[in-house]
């Protein structure tokens, strides 16, 4: 009987041992994909480049509301919706309120052609790898985040808004 017990060793430690190599290969990868910012949680910190070149830093603006929206140049509801975020930065941008786009999936050098045909006066941040839309846990566009003064997510939108109709700014105005 040990005999037989010694036979199967070999092929069940093998089999074990590509189970803990794919769990360690695979639930990091899964890991990126999963919501890590969350609603009434801190709001991943992050300092990045605008399409200008100016730095910005998530905690340097405690005190302020901050609305970070998820685009593409190549998704047809976010430029859908580019319209109502600027009219939204135009009517927000004498309160303690910072608005910001966040490029994803998408190559900067298209923001130069699509300045040139809309107008687009709040900051658009550059994530080198997309870096920011794994740690807010993006995995499609258009995706919104309101953070409270003190860097806490409030709210979480997904998909296109109209952001100057009364109930989003109403949503808006309850943070400030």
């Amino acid at each position: 009987m040990a005999e037989v017990k010694l036979k199967y060793k070999g092929p069940i430690l093998v089999i074990l041992i590509i189970i803990a190599v794919a769990a360690l290969i695979f639930l990091p990868e899964r890991h990126l994909y999963m919501e890590i910012a969350e609603v009434n949680s801190p709001a991943p910190d992050f300092e990045l480049s605008d399409s200008n070149g100016k730095i910005w830093k998530l905690s340097d603006l405690r005190g302020k509301v901050v609305f970070i929206n998820f685009w593409a140049t190549w998704c047809t509801t976010c430029k859908g919706e580019m319209p109502y975020k600027e009219a939204l930065y135009e009517k927000m941008k004498d309160k303690p309120f910072q608005m910001f786009g966040v490029l994803f999936r998408d190559d900067p050098a298209n923001l130069v052609s699509y300045f040139k045909k809309h107008k687009v006066s709040f900051p658009t941040l550059i994530s080198p790898g997309n870096e920011m839309a794994r740690l807010y846990g993006i995995t499609g566009v258009p995706e919104t985040f309101i953070i409270d003064k003190e860097g806490i997510i409030r709210e979480k939108l997904v998909g296109p808004r109209d952001w100057g109709n009364e109930e989003t700014m109403a949503m808006i105005e309850k943070w400030l």
